[in-house]
């Protein structure tokens, strides 16, 4: 099964931090979305050419706090330590199209795909893929590097008007999503299992691990870090 590529999660701070930050990189600016009440955050997206969209995603303060943990890591110290310095690129989402299943997949190697929980957003509804603790995603092997975003979220649309059919294209391209890490063959072989290969590059190195998107926009490349 090959899967493809969602969407891009950029956290912030804020929504007008996120917002600014995009449109400041991209010339473009994040609009609409809304809110996720199981998970007390907010956000607001961006349509790209190919089916791809940007969300830009925060807690939501006005939002009762949710009785598990947030998605995407948002209440990890480590993500909320980065979050102190400013919106970032978090993570992305990898789409199952049917006639797979994704609630079967998971049940049939729930070793390697995390939960899978069904939500809402006005007339939107999903399930996607979220460990019980909130973490993103991690491979067997690499419980160490928990958390780190370069393995995708895996998400199942059943609206057939699902944000990257519906959204306006705003004239943004994704040439290349890439990441670095210190485990990267073992990242390969959980993109390689997952069928998600084709949509990321990881490349060996060491330090802190880094996933980067390269958008062609109206003024040239621009590269969300």
């Amino acid at each position: 099964m090959k899967l493809a590529l969602d969407h891009l999660v950029i956290a912030a701070p804020d929504l007008d931090a996120g917002t600014d930050h995009v449109a400041g990189l991209l010339g473009i600016a994040p609009q609409g979305g809304g809110a996720h009440t199981a998970m007390g955050t907010h956000n607001r997206v961006l349509g790209m050419f190919g089916g791809v969209y940007l969300e830009v995603i925060a807690v939501d303060p006005t939002a009762t706090a949710p009785a598990r943990a947030r998605w995407f890591g948002l209440d990890t110290e480590a993500v909320q330590q980065r979050l102190r310095d400013g919106p970032f690129l978090l993570h992305w989402a990898a789409r199952v199209e049917r006639p797979a299943d994704l609630g079967r997949w998971q049940a049939q190697y729930p070793e390697r795909i995390a939960p899978v929980i069904p939500m809402t957003r006005g007339g939107l509804h999903w399930r996607i893929t979220v460990p019980e603790d909130g973490s993103l995603p991690a491979w067997p092997g690499e419980a160490d590097s928990a958390g780190d975003g370069l393995l995708p979220s895996l998400i199942q649309w059943d609206v057939a008007s699902y944000p990257g059919a519906s959204l306006p294209r705003q004239g943004l391209a994704l040439r290349r999503l890439s990441g670095r890490h210190p485990r990267a063959e073992l990242l390969r072989q959980g993109l390689a299992w997952l069928g998600a290969d084709h949509l990321i590059a990881i490349e060996q190195a060491d330090g802190p691990p880094e996933l980067s998107a390269e958008i062609e926009t109206a003024q040239g490349i621009r590269t969300l870090r």
